[in-house]
């Protein structure tokens, strides 16, 4: 298949290096026989997410997400029909804020989301840091990453992880953490999230075939990062005392 993946702000959106997500997506795609676009939107380009397979924007300060989100905005129709009709996505970090209703910042301006979700994010002056052991209904086995985040988020209808044993939430600690809507994923956890959790990428991946009608096929496995999420499961596991 010819595959298309669009990539929002790849400069303005970086942090923690969120380009890995789709460069492990892209290569595991690639490996499975698909030829593969990836096309960047920048501040002010046009773009045309017709017949797109997956769209991503990674992590960003809370200062660029709010630049981000005055250029993004202007998607919001198209971005909410691909999710409506079940196109995948992924946005990381700062970026998940963006699908919401409302962003308060620390001092206590208030700036409309794109209202893909209903959830409010309030964002403060101290910063939640730590590792992040979690639970998705997504599949079977842990979710595993690091968050920095400086935000609560509250509203939220369907986490992609359902609990977490270790790490903070959307807006308690153990919480539930994250957003998702049918295959738009968002989550603070970085890693990148997709290269930490090989599981999650199988998820994507079972996603874009599934849109385009397509039987999936074996799915690769990479060496490395099989054995990464591994050895990082199993420490965060002995931490939780589980």
């Amino acid at each position: 298949m010819e595959l298309k993946i669009i990539h929002f702000y790849p400069d303005l959106m970086s942090l923690y290096g969120s380009y890995a997500n789709v460069s492990v997506l892209r290569r595991a795609l690639e490996q499975m026989g698909n030829t593969v676009t990836v096309t960047r939107v920048d501040p002010g380009q046009t773009a045309d997410l017709t017949g797109a397979d997956f769209l991503f924007m990674g992590a960003g300060t809370e200062k660029r997400q709010k630049f981000a989100l005055s250029d993004f905005a202007r998607f919001a129709p198209d971005i909410k029909a691909a999710a409506g009709s079940g196109t995948a996505m992924l946005f990381a970090g700062t970026a998940m804020e963006l699908l919401g209703s409302r962003i308060v910042d620390a001092g206590g301006k208030a700036c409309d989301g794109i209202g893909l979700g209903s959830f409010t994010s309030t964002q403060g002056k101290q910063r939640i840091v730590g590792d992040v052991y979690g639970a998705t209904d997504l599949y079977s086995g842990a979710v595993v990453g690091f968050m920095n985040k400086c935000s609560t988020i509250s509203g939220v209808e369907t986490p992609l992880l359902t609990s977490l044993s270790m790490g903070f939430g959307n807006e308690a600690q153990g919480g539930a953490e994250g957003f998702r809507y049918k295959n738009v994923l968002g989550s603070h956890l970085t890693g990148p999230i997709l290269v930490k959790n090989p599981r999650l990428l199988d998820a994507v991946i079972t996603a874009i075939y599934e849109k385009r009608g397509e039987a999936v096929p074996q799915l690769p496995r990479n060496t490395y990062t099989e054995q990464g999420y591994a050895v990082t499961a199993q420490a965060l596991k002995e931490r939780c005392g589980k």
